[in-house]
């Protein structure tokens, strides 16, 4: 059903004039002046056709049916200032879900998350782990973490980290095994990998071995490669920022100090309409600030181990 609804201002205007009797008082509430109080007020009682006040020599007199009318302007204005104090009190505080994939969710995310909860008490984070691009427009998602190029549009995008492709293993895998000086060392090991031996091929190529294929477990995620890597299992190629937390914690190890550059990292992305509001800055804040712990704290690791 079509509403029949007042302008807003004339509606401020009477309730103002109303609750004080006067245009005066009004307008100095209203930043205005009296003038235009008085005819938006003038306005209003000719679009609804009912007198709502009576104006007397030096006094102003609200009607029966002025005062029936503010009855129902106040709630209604009540209403209103309470849903919006409650929105803001939201975007501030409250709920704010996030979404991830699955790698990174388990081997970056899950484990900080109590530094978050411990520093934003009024934060209500929930993780959704996915692997579909998550469409802000229909979805109840404030933010992501996305991997890719950056080239979002419609997006507010904040790079995380830069990332490099390097091989990791357990200590305990090469302890009591011999040195390993080389690239060509590692094909001693059993070489962990997803899907494919193309990978593989490129980090030996770029350590200048002409590696054969070698027979390995095949994994299709990337967080169960470096947890079998962790395990003891073999020698798994991991990427920057999903390796970071068990190289500082010594769970891995570089044993070779050879890189591959990658093109795609982690982006923090959510609307550019939603992008400044206070929960989502703090959230975002506070990934690139373990971001750049984890960047710090990487570079005292010994060369060949970070």
């Amino acid at each position: 059903m079509l509403r029949r609804l007042p302008p807003l201002n004339a509606v401020k205007a009477f309730e103002a004039a109303a609750r004080s009797e006067s245009f005066t008082r009004a307008a100095e509430e209203l930043s205005v002046t009296q003038g235009a109080v008085s005819q938006q007020v003038k306005a209003l009682e000719a679009m609804l056709g009912v007198t709502l006040f009576h104006r007397e020599r030096q006094r102003l007199a609200i009607t029966e049916a002025g005062r029936d009318y503010l009855d129902v302007i106040r709630d209604a204005l009540d209403r209103i200032a309470v849903g919006t104090e409650r929105l803001v009190q939201r975007q501030t505080s409250g709920v704010l879900t996030v979404s991830a994939s699955p790698d990174f969710a388990a081997k970056w995310l899950v484990h900080r998350l109590g530094r978050f909860a411990e520093a934003h008490a009024d934060i209500d984070l929930r993780v959704s782990a996915t692997m579909h691009q998550v469409d802000f427009a229909r979805e109840e998602v404030d933010l992501a973490v996305r991997h890719g190029d950056g080239n979002w549009a419609g997006l507010d995008v904040v790079r995380l980290c830069a990332e490099r492709l390097f091989a990791v293993c357990s200590p305990k895998l090469v302890a009591g095994r011999g040195r390993i000086a080389k690239a060509a060392d590692l094909l001693k090991f059993p070489l962990l990998r997803l899907d494919d031996w193309k990978t593989w091929a490129r980090w030996f190529e770029a350590a200048g071995v002409s590696a054969p294929a070698v027979p390995g477990p095949v994994l299709n995620r990337a967080s169960m490669l470096i947890d079998a890597a962790i395990d003891g299992q073999g020698v798994a190629l991991a990427r920057t920022a999903l390796a970071a937390s068990d190289l500082i914690s010594g769970r891995l190890i570089r044993p070779i100090d050879v890189s591959l550059r990658m093109a795609n990292t982690y982006w923090i992305v959510c609307p550019k309409a939603t992008a400044a509001l206070p929960k989502i800055a703090r959230f975002r804040d506070w990934l690139l600030a373990e971001a750049a712990d984890d960047r710090r704290r990487l570079k005292t690791l010994p060369s060949g181990a970070a």
